[in-house]
């Protein structure tokens, strides 16, 4: 790869959009729900896929049930995005999406939930 690519890539890289959010990860068996949110959902939502496609729990709050039922009883569902402004730093932008997931959050039964 010649240089000029590579600086292309880079700058490419830098300037994409930052989609962050809140989602689930669903247990189709008992209904149950994770309600987690991340900065990058697209990287979560490929950790994910790569977890069913392995057989590797993503996350130990659900790994009795991932056990028992299998990867794929599980499902990804975004329930909110949030775009990272250019004035935003890591921070503020983690700060937003932290609020963002406790309002979901206090929308669900607790009784249904990780």
């Amino acid at each position: 790869m010649e240089k000029q690519s590579k600086r292309e890539i880079l700058a490419q890289y830098k300037n994409r959009k930052v989609i962050g959010g809140v989602f689930v990860i669903k247990n189709n068996v008992n209904g149950k729900m994770l309600v987690l949110s991340a900065a990058d959902l697209d990287g979560f939502k490929n950790r994910f896929a790569f977890s069913q496609s392995t057989g590797s729990c993503v996350n130990f709050k659900i790994q009795k049930d991932w056990d028992e039922f299998g990867a794929k009883a599980f499902e990804f569902e975004v329930l909110e995005e949030l775009e990272k402004q250019e004035i935003q730093t890591d921070k503020e932008f983690g700060d937003d999406i932290k609020v963002l997931k406790d309002i979901w959050f206090e929308k669900f039964d607790k009784s249904k939930l990780y």
